[in-house]
């Protein structure tokens, strides 16, 4: 299989390499395991615990262990935007908030679809890091990295909505970490609301960022720099 070389380790010392290298491996590790987990809560269910009982603890250290990639940019060890990145962590943050702290969640149809395709995404991204840092990717992670988005893209979105949706009855039933007017400090706040704007936002970021991956796989895989190093190693 053809693999190309890869851009980000040059100029970076040993040691900031072996840091990257270690957390992003770590992630690998950490999701296939997820995703072993949930295979297996489906091939043999216990009787007493739903996915989220199975899986919770895995996905609080993995998914909130993001945090770090926010420092990785904010220092200049990854080049990469911060406001997207402390976006895109706080957004599954927030949704593995809402599952662990809101019980309806926790039995959402859309818990399960998160999860695989977070668990599909994670994978081959912290792959793609991972090769890249040694300087070699294989083509077929280079390929699943940016084919893989098609289908785990609108899957997770769904999911990560239908998540939101089912968290609206107990929110607004319990007004869960709300405010109410009149108080003494003269503030209001609506989880409801939150939510649902949360919800909203959805609509314009995600043709936004589904189209700026179809724009990054012609880039990749279709641009003639691409095809000329594929041929030199094959």
């Amino acid at each position: 299989m053809a693999a190309t070389k890869g851009k980000s380790s040059k100029k970076i010392s040993p040691v900031v390499n072996a840091y990257l290298f270690a957390y992003n491996f770590i992630q690998v590790l950490g999701w296939s395991y997820l995703l072993f987990q949930i295979v297996n809560f489906y091939l043999n269910p216990p009787k007493s615990q739903g996915l989220w009982d199975v899986v919770k603890y895995t996905v609080g250290i993995f998914q909130n262990a993001a945090f770090i990639e926010i420092f990785n940019v904010a220092i200049g060890l990854v080049k990469s935007n911060l406001a997207v990145t402390t976006q895109q962590v706080l957004s599954r943050v927030a949704l593995v908030a809402a599952i662990a702290y809101i019980p309806e969640t926790s039995d959402s149809p859309g818990l399960p679809l998160a999860l695989t395709a977070w668990c599909f995404a994670e994978i081959t991204r912290y792959s793609y890091y991972s090769f890249n840092i040694i300087g070699f990717i294989p083509y077929l992670v280079i390929w699943a990295r940016y084919t893989f988005f098609y289908v785990l893209y609108p899957v997770g979105v769904s999911g990560e909505l239908l998540v939101y949706w089912t968290s609206l009855g107990y929110v607004g039933r319990t007004k869960m970490w709300s405010i109410e007017m009149p108080n003494k400090l003269n503030i209001a706040f609506s989880l409801w609301s939150a939510i649902v704007i949360v919800m909203l936002v959805y609509i314009p970021l995600f043709p936004q960022m589904y189209m700026h991956m179809v724009y990054q796989r012609k880039k990749t895989l279709g641009s003639p720099e691409t095809k000329k190093v594929q041929k030199k190693v094959q």
